[in-house]
């Protein structure tokens, strides 16, 4: 095994040491002709070493979508970013169907929901194009998702796959991404909403206060997205805090509205004693 690695080392370092050749054939010199033969090679396979490098840590361009479409187009005010795995779909294996991807309980009324005109919908996915392209078109026959984002796209520290919402060429403060992986948003941790992975449970009514939690964001005309999901972050379950949240609110405008009531009923009275 090590005279077979030796071997595979030797024909690396002579297949991406080599110089570079013009038409006729000729080695075309660079930086590292000057040296001898051993130090150019090593030293060019170290240069293609670093560029692959580069390839794998980095996203694949700088601008992961195009520019905001201009006017009469209608440009969503928002940007919606979505994992797939795990958010939307769970893989499960057998030895009978091999890989499947289960879809989540209420993923059509959630794309439905908080999709264009409120929401830029994007999968910003870890999983590779050949992989997820299929999946998703299974569960969006519609359209709500404008653009894909494989694992090309990701950034690649420490282990991880990142989601660097930066490169994402849209405004920073209106960017919403949801994950289930603490890992995946340490670039932009407080434009996300992390949930807990979902393992294939049929009763999951996840989506449906995730759909009512961002349509309220973007019905309420929030200007910085990152002050709202920094705060429900801090929560274990941030949409059971959203939820209750709007629990209390029901309630107090109920209480408002009866005491404005119990105020309007004796001024009424007291206008027909007088009549």
């Amino acid at each position: 095994m090590g005279a077979i690695f030796a071997l595979g080392g030797v024909v690396l370092i002579q297949e991406y040491g080599a110089p570079k050749r013009d038409d006729e054939g000729n080695p075309i010199e660079d930086e590292y002709s000057k040296y001898s033969i051993l130090p150019q090679y090593l030293l060019r396979f170290y240069k293609e070493a670093l560029a692959f490098k580069k390839v794998i840590e980095e996203p694949s361009r700088t601008k992961l979508l195009p520019d905001p479409v201009p006017e009469p187009y209608i440009q969503p005010p928002y940007t919606l970013s979505l994992e797939i795995t795990g958010v939307l779909v769970h893989p499960e294996w057998s030895y009978y169907t091999g890989w499947r991807f289960k879809k989540r309980p209420a993923v059509d009324f959630f794309l439905q929901q908080v999709g264009p005109p409120l929401f830029e919908v994007i999968v910003y996915t870890k999983e590779n194009g050949y992989t997820a392209y299929p999946i998703v078109n299974s569960l969006d026959p519609q359209g709500y998702v404008m653009y894909r984002l494989f694992r090309d796209a990701t950034r690649y520290q420490d282990g991880h796959h990142m989601k660097d919402l930066q490169a994402l060429n849209r405004p920073i403060k209106r960017v919403i991404h949801v994950d289930w992986d603490e890992n995946a948003i340490k670039l932009n941790p407080h434009n996300s909403v992390r949930l807990r992975k979902w393992e294939g449970e049929m009763n999951d009514r996840t989506l449906m206060d995730l759909a009512v939690f961002l349509k309220t964001i973007a019905e309420s005309g929030v200007d910085d997205v990152r002050g709202v999901l920094e705060y429900y972050s801090q929560f274990e379950d941030p949409l059971a805090m959203f939820r209750e949240n709007q629990r209390k609110l029901a309630e107090q405008e109920m209480i408002a509205q009866q005491a404005a009531k119990e105020r309007v009923t004796p001024a009424w009275s007291a206008f027909k004693a007088r009549v």
